[in-house]
């Protein structure tokens, strides 16, 4: 895409390497530039720093900060303090675990800033990865599982426990950025990811406590490799913004060099001195966390130090150390940058993962192509001879799927598998005759109703059922009927033969108006309707594709 002109916003932008990006953004012109920091604070230091930039001039630079990761409302709380408060912590578990709606996107933070910004690009540098596994749900189920041994487990700890767990907030996330991006009309979307190891294997020996590797370094390589395919799946979905990421494998260095305090989570860290020897046993005891075995000296850790962003800050001998080659070595922050912009401007760099992925998975194969046509023809042959027709049981999912399987067979039954006849009839003809047909017919209700999908009687206040079924109301609210029939119920109310009526009428007339293969290889379809019988299985295909824009978009 073209830059210059553009409305850009970088997610972490006040960052090491969202600050490189920002900068060679800037030698390209965007008419607007949004630094989204976690803090205020952050956030307008890199405005600062950024408006010094020789070609700044012309470009509206503007900060944003807040946790993206929860809601607007709570963008400037720290994520433990929301655990510890009961009302936050059940909307946060709500956002969580409860289903994701239009208003659950408007009322996040990520879905507020991209509403009121409207970017075209979006370059995320936020280390998602990092943010969710130092979360540390190890730490949480220790601590859990001690209070369960000691009688004191309450509703409260399992609640706090559940905040911490790592995958559902990595796929709100995904499920939110995608939703907010497609309100706002984004058209592309890079992500600046991690291995998690800097590259190197699980002998890594920089980790994160005496286990080497660690859990926590482990969950942060897992996330890490959950997101990018997320974002793999994400470039796949139709009316989504193009998608790429960049992801080093290498430590990422640096922001500056200095002498002063050294500063640990933003803080000095502070001198502390011993009181004098303790025997072993006291000063690893219990009460040893809390007793008088040391003294604040009232001084301020100073040093040299290596600034190397959000990985903090590094001595001398740290940086010498981990850089060394063979070792975990280093990127810079500009050479990452200089890959965005290449990416984005349409140059490939060989270093986008949702490219390599998209090139080295295997997908649908001409072999296969022709199989399948063998497979159905020779499952078609058995049906005839054994006298049976099989229609769905239920165990490829959604149950929405074995619905519609079932009432397009019932469309072709009594239709004589004529699609122009199915367009022709009312949707209250419908309704009476697949009443009459499913209340006859007991191989096709009991096939429906055993594997856990009831029939709705046309009249709408009856139901068949039997033994399980698979989508049942939450509430008594009548009004959910019509989520519960669309989602996993046999329906046969008129309002429902209706939509299927106007379905084959589609069908029928998007395929009188399409020139067909005679015209050219442009021609996509199956020709079934032209002369064969109702297929519920290509009028399935047809509503997932169409209706429900389930359409695969790369093959």
């Amino acid at each position: 895409m073209d830059i210059k002109g553009s409305r850009i916003l970088i997610l972490g932008g006040s960052g090491l390497v969202g600050l490189a990006v920002a900068r060679q953004l800037l030698e390209q012109r965007p008419t607007s530039l949004v630094i989204a920091g976690l803090t205020r604070a952050e956030a307008e230091e890199g405005v600062d720093s950024l408006r010094e930039h020789p070609r700044a001039g012309g470009v509206e630079i503007i900060a944003e900060w807040g946790d993206v990761f929860l809601r607007h409302a709570f963008r400037e709380q720290r994520r433990s303090e929301l655990i510890r408060d009961p009302e936050s912590r059940r909307l946060l578990l709500d956002d969580l675990y409860g289903p994701l709606t239009p208003e659950m996107v408007e009322a996040s933070a990520l879905g507020t800033m991209l509403d009121r910004h409207c970017p075209e690009l979006i370059v995320d540098c936020v280390n998602t990865a990092t943010v969710v596994a130092y979360q540390n749900v190890y730490r949480s189920a220790l601590g859990l599982r001690e209070r369960i041994d000691a009688g004191t487990l309450s509703p409260e700890d399992v609640e706090e426990h559940l905040a911490t767990h790592y995958l559902p907030q990595l796929i709100r996330h995904v499920q939110i950025a995608l939703d907010s991006m497609r309100r706002a009309r984004t058209r592309m979307y890079v992500k600046i990811g991690t291995a998690g190891t800097g590259g190197m294997g699980l002998n890594i020996p920089f980790t994160h406590s005496e286990e080497r590797p660690s859990r926590v370094l482990l969950a942060k390589s897992s996330l890490a490799g959950a997101h990018s395919l997320l974002l793999f799946l994400m470039a796949r979905t139709p009316g989504a913004p193009a998608v790429k990421e960049i992801k080093p494998t290498a430590a990422i260095s640096w922001k500056r060099i200095g002498v002063g305090d050294v500063r640990r989570g933003g803080q000095p860290i502070r001198r502390m001195d011993s009181t004098g020897p303790v025997p072993l046993a006291e000063a690893l005891g219990e009460a040893g966390d809390d007793s008088g075995f040391w003294e604040d000296t009232g001084e301020k850790l100073r040093g040299v130090y290596l600034d190397a962003g959000e990985n903090g800050m590094f001595s001398p001998s740290e940086f010498e150390t981990l850089t060394s080659l063979g070792l975990m070595e280093f990127i810079t922050p500009e050479e990452i940058a200089r890959d965005v912009i290449r990416e984005v401007t349409g140059h490939p760099t060989g270093h986008d993962i949702v490219a390599a992925l998209d090139a080295s998975t295997s997908g649908p194969t001409y072999r296969a192509g022709v199989l399948r046509q063998s497979a159905l023809d020779r499952m078609d042959t058995l049906e005839r001879e054994e006298g049976v027709r099989s229609v769905a049981y239920e165990m490829l999912g959604p149950p929405r799927l074995s619905k519609l399987l079932f009432e397009a067979e019932i469309l072709s039954r009594l239709n004589d598998g004529d699609l122009h006849g199915a367009a022709g009839r009312s949707g209250r003809e419908m309704a009476e005759a697949s009443e009459k047909l499913v209340t006859e017919d007991r191989d096709l209700r009991t096939r429906i109703l055993s594997i856990g999908l009831p029939i709705l009687l046309p009249d709408g206040k009856r139901l068949l059922r039997g033994p399980v079924i698979k989508v049942r109301p939450e509430t008594r609210d009548e009004a959910e009927h019509d989520r519960l029939s669309e989602n996993g119920w046999v329906d046969l109310r008129p309002s429902n033969w209706e939509r299927w009526r106007v379905r084959a009428s589609t069908i029928l007339h998007e395929s009188g108006s399409r020139p067909g293969p005679d015209a050219g290889s442009g021609w996509d379809g199956e020709a079934w309707h032209e002369g064969g019988p109702i297929r519920p299985g290509v009028l399935a295909a047809w509503i997932f594709r169409n209706e429900d824009r389930g359409k695969r978009e790369k093959r």
